[in-house]
C-alpha cells in the first residue's frame, strides 16, 4: 500500500498535548492522519464527573486544535460511545490503524477500551497503544517496577511533529459545553489556565521560582498553594507528560548541585525541596500502577475483611455537614469550603478531610470519595482511590493515621489566615480559640459578639470519643487472622518494594 494512501486515526484521551506524544508522531510519520477526541456521555455523566473537569478539558482541546492546525492537521470531536463513534468514522475515513496512549482510569474507561479493542479486532483495525506515566500493563508483580519506571522516564522524549498530512475532511462536533451533558456549572474560582503552554509555564515557575520552600510549605494549605508544584491537573489530563516533568526536574537539580559545588550559597533548601518533589513523581506512577494491576480498588477495600465496616449509618446529617463545611471543626470546614471554591487542596489537608470523614464521622470511603472526585480538578483515579483507602485504614499495609483537626490548625495555619479566609463567621474569635471556638465561655462570646451554636456550629462529634471508637473498630478487624493474611497478599502484590534500612533497637 502506498504510504500516502493510508489513513491513521490518533485518538486523544487523557493526553491532551502535542509534545512528547508518541502516537501522534508515529501516525504523522506513517502518512495521512486525523486526530480525534470523543465526548463520551456515559463517562461525563458518571458520579465522579464534574463540569470543572470538562471546562479544563475544553481549554486543553482548544489549544491542541490550534497547534495541530499550525502543523497542517485538524482535531475533530465526536460525541457518543467510543466504539460506535469509531465505527461511524471508519465508514468515512477507512482508517486502518488507531494510535493512542493507554489509559488507567475508572471502570467506565476500562470497559470502554475493552469494547473498542473488540471492535478493532473484528474489523481488522490495528490499535497501537503506548505507555505513559511509567505504568506497565499486564505486570504480574511489582518486582523491578521501579527500574522500569526510571527507564521510561529517562528515555529520550518523542520528537515533536513538524508537519501533519491531513486526511479527508469530515464533520466535527466542535467544543461541547458541560450543559450538553447535564453538568451544572462548577462555580469554582481561581481555576488554573488549561493547556500545554500553561503546563510548561507552571513547571518552569515551580522549578525556578516557587519551589524553594516546597519541602517546608507543602503541608500548609495557605503557603502550599504557591509552593506546591500545581502540576497535578496538567498531569491528570496529559497536558504535559510525566517524562517531560521528570527530565526537566533532573536538569534543574543538576544545575543546582553544580552551582553548589562551585560555591554558590543558599541552595541547600532548593535541593532538598526538589528531592522531595522527585519522590512524589515516583509515587504518582506507583499508585496508578496499583489501579492498573487491580481495577477493583475503585470499588472494594484492598483488604476485603474491611468490606461493610462502615455500612451502618453514621450520625444523621454527617455527610451533608462535611460537604458543606459546617462540622464545627474550623480546619476541616475551611478545607471543604476552599476545595468547593477552587478545586484544589494540598495533600496534607486532603488526607485530613478524608481521615475526618472516615474516622470521626465513620462515613464510607466510596461515598466521600465520589464527592471529592467531583471537587478535585486534578482527579486521577489511580491516586484518588488508593489515597482514599489509605486514609480510611482499609489497605491493611499502611499505618492508621487519624488526624486531629485542632493540631493541624496549630501546625499548618498558626496565624489563622486560612481559617479566617474560608470561615469568615469566626472573624472575631481570638486566635487562641480559633481552632476550637466551642471552648469560648459565655463572657468571651459576649465580648466577641460570637455565639457558638448560632453563628457557627457546635462540633458534631467529640474528637476523643470518635477517635477512640474508630480505633477500636479498625483494629478489631486488623487483628483478625483473615485480615492479616489478606494484608500479606496485598503487600506482596502492591508493595512499593522500597528497601527500608534497619533501625537500631531503642531502649
Amino acid at each position: 500500500m502506498n504510504q500516502d494512501s493510508v489513513c491513521s486515526l490518533v485518538w486523544f484521551k487523557r493526553d491532551l498535548r502535542w509534545q512528547d506524544h508518541q502516537p501522534l508522531f508515529d501516525a504523522a510519520q506513517r502518512g495521512t492522519c486525523v486526530a480525534l477526541y470523543i465526548y463520551e456521555p456515559e463517562i461525563l455523566g458518571a458520579d465522579d464527573a464534574d463540569a470543572s473537569h470538562l471546562e479544563f478539558i475544553n481549554g486543553c482541546l482548544g489549544e491542541l486544535q490550534a497547534q495541530l492546525r499550525s502543523l497542517g492537521g485538524e482535531l475533530i470531536t465526536r460525541t457518543g460511545f467510543a466504539h460506535e463513534v469509531l465505527a461511524a468514522l471508519h465508514q468515512e475515513l477507512r482508517f486502518d490503524r488507531i494510535y493512542s496512549h493507554q489509559e488507567t482510569g475508572n471502570k467506565l474507561t476500562y470497559d470502554r477500551d475493552r469494547r473498542v479493542a473488540a471492535w478493532a479486532r473484528s474489523n481488522q483495525i490495528e490499535w497501537h497503544q503506548y505507555r505513559q506515566q511509567g505504568v506497565v500493563r499486564g505486570l504480574k508483580d511489582r518486582d523491578g517496577w521501579a527500574a522500569l519506571w526510571n527507564r521510561d522516564m529517562s528515555a529520550a522524549q518523542t520528537p515533536s511533529v513538524e508537519r501533519i498530512q491531513p486526511g479527508p475532511q469530515v464533520e466535527s462536533h466542535g467544543i461541547q459545553s458541560p450543559q450538553v451533558f447535564g453538568l451544572a456549572p462548577s462555580g469554582k474560582s481561581h481555576q488554573p489556565l488549561p493547556g500545554e503552554r500553561a503546563a510548561h509555564d507552571t513547571l518552569r515557575s515551580f522549578l525556578h521560582q516557587r519551589g524553594e520552600d516546597y519541602q517546608r510549605a507543602m503541608s500548609s494549605p495557605e503557603a502550599g498553594a504557591t509552593s506546591c508544584s500545581r502540576l497535578s491537573p496538567y498531569l491528570a489530563y496529559g497536558a504535559i507528560s510525566m517524562r517531560t516533568v521528570y527530565q526537566t526536574y533532573r536538569e534543574r537539580i543538576e544545575q543546582l548541585r553544580d552551582a553548589k559545588r562551585e560555591g554558590v550559597p543558599h541552595l541547600s533548601q532548593w535541593i532538598r525541596s526538589l528531592s522531595s518533589f522527585n519522590k512524589r513523581l515516583h509515587w504518582n506512577g506507583h499508585f496508578i500502577q496499583r489501579l492498573e494491576s487491580d481495577p477493583s480498588i475503585e470499588f472494594h477495600s484492598l483488604v476485603r475483611a474491611f468490606e461493610g465496616l462502615r455500612d451502618q449509618p453514621s450520625g444523621e446529617g454527617f455527610f451533608e455537614a462535611w460537604v458543606e463545611g459546617r462540622t464545627g471543626f474550623p480546619m476541616v470546614d475551611a478545607c471543604m469550603r476552599s476545595l468547593a471554591a477552587t478545586g484544589w487542596l494540598n495533600f496534607r489537608m486532603r488526607a485530613m478531610v478524608v481521615s475526618f470523614a472516615s474516622y470521626h464521622l465513620w462515613l464510607p470511603w466510596r461515598q466521600t470519595g465520589l464527592y471529592l472526585a467531583r471537587q478535585f480538578l486534578d482527579y486521577e483515579p489511580g491516586i484518588h482511590y488508593n489515597q482514599l483507602q489509605m486514609q480510611s485504614g482499609v489497605t491493611g499495609i499502611n499505618a492508621v493515621r487519624i488526624y486531629s483537626p485542632t493540631k493541624q490548625a496549630a501546625d499548618q495555619d498558626p496565624h489563622g489566615t486560612f481559617i479566617r479566609r474560608w470561615v469568615p463567621e469566626l472573624e472575631t474569635v481570638p486566635l487562641r480559640r480559633l481552632a476550637q471556638p466551642h471552648m469560648l465561655d459565655m463572657i468571651e462570646q459576649s465580648e466577641t459578639s460570637f455565639r457558638i451554636g448560632i453563628d457557627y456550629p457546635i462540633p458534631i462529634v467529640d474528637h476523643a470519643e470518635a477517635v477512640a471508637q474508630a480505633k477500636q473498630r479498625i483494629f478489631a478487624v486488623r487483628r483478625t487472622t483473615t485480615a492479616k493474611e489478606q494484608a500479606a497478599r496485598v503487600l506482596e502484590r502492591h508493595g512499593s518494594r522500597r528497601r527500608t534500612p534497619k533501625r537500631r533497637r531503642s531502649r
